[in-house]
């Protein structure tokens, strides 16, 4: 699976999400991820809205594939309820 995050500088949660995709890339647990700086790519949280299809308020956006599964939280929980965590795990 692909990961793709949105996010913007400065926000916490943003770097949480990008941190946790990469320790799956590097353990293998995912094909690959994509960050997106909002700003620089000039998007909004209105073209995330557009692209979710229901209203977003916060970042990061996540997406598995091209399926939206929500912010960091959502993220953190599919990793675990996957065991993706296991594999993530420095050894």
């Amino acid at each position: 699976m692909f990961v793709t995050l949105y996010g913007r500088p400065g926000c916490p949660f943003c770097v949480f999400a990008k941190d946790l995709a990469q320790r799956l890339e590097a353990a293998g647990a995912i094909d690959g991820f994509r960050y997106v700086d909002m700003p620089t790519e000039g998007l909004t949280k209105a073209d995330l809205t557009a692209k979710v299809g229901t209203p977003v308020h916060t970042v990061p956006q996540v997406f598995l594939d091209d399926t939206p599964i929500g912010g960091f939280s959502e993220f953190d929980q599919y990793v675990r309820d996957h065991d993706l965590m296991a594999a993530a795990q420095p050894h």
